[in-house]
């Protein structure tokens, strides 16, 4: 019943997105956009985002042969496509399904390989966490004036900002200048200490903590640990060049510079995480908005997410869909022998 609710709610959630995002949109002009689209970039930015997948299986199994498994790379890529494929259905069931899939191809306990996942997913909010730090440099001026633009609507009633960047950054100062007197202050008093472990969003946030810490600890237990840091470069380079490519599709975007990629990036990858389907109506808001920062139109911003996680949404669906067939296939072809020598 709970499950139930949870996906109603992310249902209603992903609709209210949608209808907020696309209530001024021209819905007959956007589809005639994508059929004027050059297609081959859309081929190769599928072939990349394959290449993105491929490179996750191969960086899983790593982590898999310190416990005393070596995976083979079909079965490892087609559990990672089966997983994504399941998060477009329902939201954070990729992860089980991916390790499920596994079991049924090479029999590796779903325990063992889902305390992989949770490893490998560590890395990737690292990664993720060191790329917003990196955008929020390279493109400071753009970036603070966006956030602080809706601060101070919130404040204002929606009237023009008197300030600029700097009240971002004294804010932001302040904020970073309280939580090290804060964290001081725990440090030096250990009732306080007692006292804040026994609320359960601190244990959430010292479990999280802790399991980041042990994530990264796991590497030292890798036979190739460059191999691994060299996998997980080589798969956000290829996320970056799977929306980055989009851009030569239409003609409104093919300005775009590699800057303006990097923000799709670390954007598009906060609003995946959004609890919907595939983050639908998230992404949208999100990149649609601060696309507006890089001179396309709010229409055009929204065109672009539109297109950009339409088409990924649409391959991984048929992609994924094949690779549950040839998990079926598999688990087939491996129960007859079974049976034969049962009735025999």
């Amino acid at each position: 019943m709970k499950s139930a609710l949870r996906y109603i709610i992310s249902l209603g959630l992903a609709g209210g997105l949608i209808w907020f995002v696309f209530k001024d949109i021209n819905l007959d002009d956007m589809l005639k956009r994508f059929a004027q689209a050059d297609w081959r970039w859309i081929a190769l930015s599928c072939v990349l985002l394959i290449c993105a997948h491929i490179t996750r299986a191969w960086r899983w199994g790593m982590l898999m042969e310190p416990l005393g498994y070596k995976p083979g790379l079909l079965n490892s890529t087609v559990s990672v496509l089966t997983g994504y494929f399941a998060n477009y259905i329902v939201p954070r069931m990729g992860e089980v399904t991916r390790c499920g899939t596994l079991y049924r191809l090479e029999k590796i306990p779903v325990n063992l390989s889902f305390g992989t996942v949770v490893a490998e997913r560590i890395f990737d909010v690292i990664i993720l966490l060191g790329l917003i730090g990196l955008n929020f440099i390279l493109e400071f001026d753009r970036l603070s004036s966006f956030f602080t633009d809706i601060f101070q609507s919130k404040i204002s009633g929606g009237g023009k900002p008197a300030a600029g960047p700097n009240l971002f950054l004294i804010i932001g100062g302040l904020i970073f200048l309280a939580g090290i007197i804060a964290v001081i202050v725990i440090l030096r008093s250990s009732s306080l200490r007692e006292k804040l472990m026994q609320n359960a969003v601190i244990q959430k946030i010292v479990g999280f903590l802790q399991g980041m810490l042990e994530g990264l600890l796991s590497v030292r237990k890798l036979k190739n640990p460059g191999l691994f840091f060299l996998s997980t470069a080589m798969i956000w380079v290829f996320y970056y060049l799977v929306s980055y490519v989009l851009f030569f599709c239409i003609p409104e975007t093919s300005e775009l510079g590699m800057l303006a990629g990097l923000t799709l990036l670390v954007v598009g990858a906060i609003g995946m995480t959004a609890p919907t389907q595939g983050g639908i109506g998230a992404y949208h808001l999100l990149v649609g908005s601060v696309m507006v920062l890089y001179g396309l139109t709010q229409k055009d911003g929204i065109t672009l997410a539109t297109f950009i996680h339409g088409t990924q949404m649409l391959f991984m669906l048929v992609i994924g869909a094949f690779a549950f067939l040839f998990v079926l296939v598999q688990n087939k072809t491996t129960d007859e022998p079974v049976a034969a020598v049962t009735n025999n």
